[in-house]
């Protein structure tokens, strides 16, 4: 699934100067963005718009997979202990996230939190309870994963943990989109750079864009429906070519692990016919992530745009006419800022250009 912003644009009250206007972007499946600006530029709110938190004041966006959010600051004015919210968090994605996400307290314990499982949140340091609201957006495995400043107030160790947590999302399928102003790490290697400036947007390749010059791997691959059938998006955006009835994709080698466990969790699964080091594929890198862009989205169509479970309250609202239907009332959190969304729908977040509530909670 490919997530697409349509002209997208945002303002706080009806005379408010555009925090940002006019943005296209397409988010396909397993790539990690770095959002970059200077303060107040307007990295937080593309941030909340991309996870479903906010709500654009003019444009659509289409194709929000389940969608998981942390933001710099985890509210600990909550009425639970770390232990109770990530069980609460788990009812309320129920089976989506699967055996294969791990339990809270599995997450806590990874992420050096384990022994403050019990503690009332409001008890916890700032940087446990980044831990707490890290371990509730990798419990629900999400489509997109939305970091804001989400490293902010942690230990060297927790880090790294962060780092390799989001390294499997992407492996997965998953695509991560993240503020972080703190230099190696994450921020030297991402697919895709949005520098937000002047309201607009400007997207450039990242610094993962030198890992195409190194090697890569010709994943060779069958499909039931033969060379008609849809390519999904998949991890590390390979370049794909027809090859007869067989489709060949072109990655890095450090994506084609999760390129094959992606063809083969398919329903049905792809006949993977050969996997062989690729020296081609390097040279004509340049456009793998267009063409792979493109495919993705022929083949993934436009999904819905849904949020539900521990998300914050959106102010604007949410194109009741189009948008799928958020969770029940009574599996919501109060405004807390941070959360997963899990639901399903069949349209796009479109918001009216009007909210007068909108500048005190999504102050900028």
């Amino acid at each position: 699934m490919t997530l697409r912003l349509h002209g997208v644009g945002r303002r706080y009250g009806l005379r408010g100067a555009w925090v940002l206007r006019g943005v296209d972007l397409d988010l396909p499946g397993g790539t990690l963005a770095r959002i970059t600006g200077a303060n107040g530029s307007g990295k937080s709110t593309l941030s909340r718009l991309l996870a479903g938190i906010d709500a654009p004041t003019r444009g659509r966006i289409t194709g929000r997979p389940a969608t998981a959010y942390v933001p710099e600051r985890f509210p600990g004015q909550l009425p639970f202990t770390a232990r109770e919210y990530l069980a609460h968090l788990a009812r309320v994605h129920g089976s989506a996230a699967g055996p294969a996400a791990g339990s809270g307290p599995e997450w806590l314990e990874r992420l050096g939190a384990g022994r403050y499982a019990d503690v009332p949140l409001r008890e916890l340091s700032k940087g446990t309870s980044q831990k707490v609201a890290l371990a509730q957006a990798f419990l629900a495995r999400p489509g997109l994963l939305v970091l804001d400043e989400a490293w902010s107030g942690l230990d060297r160790a927790a880090r790294g943990t962060v780092d390799q947590a989001v390294r499997e999302r992407l492996a997965d399928g998953g695509s991560v989109v993240f503020v972080d102003h703190t230099p190696g790490g994450l921020a030297a290697d991402p697919h895709l750079v949005i520098d937000v400036a002047d309201a607009a947007v400007t997207l450039s390749d990242g610094g993962a864009a030198a890992d195409r010059t190194g090697p890569w791997t010709t994943v060779t691959a069958r499909h039931p429906d033969g060379a008609a059938a849809p390519v999904p998006p998949l991890p590390g955006a390979p370049r794909v070519v027809l090859h007869g009835d067989a489709h060949r994709f072109h990655v890095p080698d450090r994506h084609s692990d999760g390129l094959l466990r992606a063809l083969l969790s398919t329903d049905p699964a792809w006949h993977i016919c050969r996997v062989a080091a690729d020296e081609a594929g390097r040279e004509s890198a340049g456009g793998a992530g267009r063409d792979a862009k493109a495919l993705a989205g022929a083949g993934a169509g436009s999904g819905a745009a849904a949020t539900g479970g521990g998300e914050a309250r959106t102010g604007a609202g949410r194109g009741a006419a189009t948008a799928g239907d958020p969770a029940p009332a009574a599996h919501r959190l109060p405004d807390t800022g941070t959360g997963t969304g899990t639901g399903t729908g069949t349209g796009s977040d479109v918001a009216p250009d009007s909210d007068p509530d909108s500048k005190r909670r999504y102050g900028r």
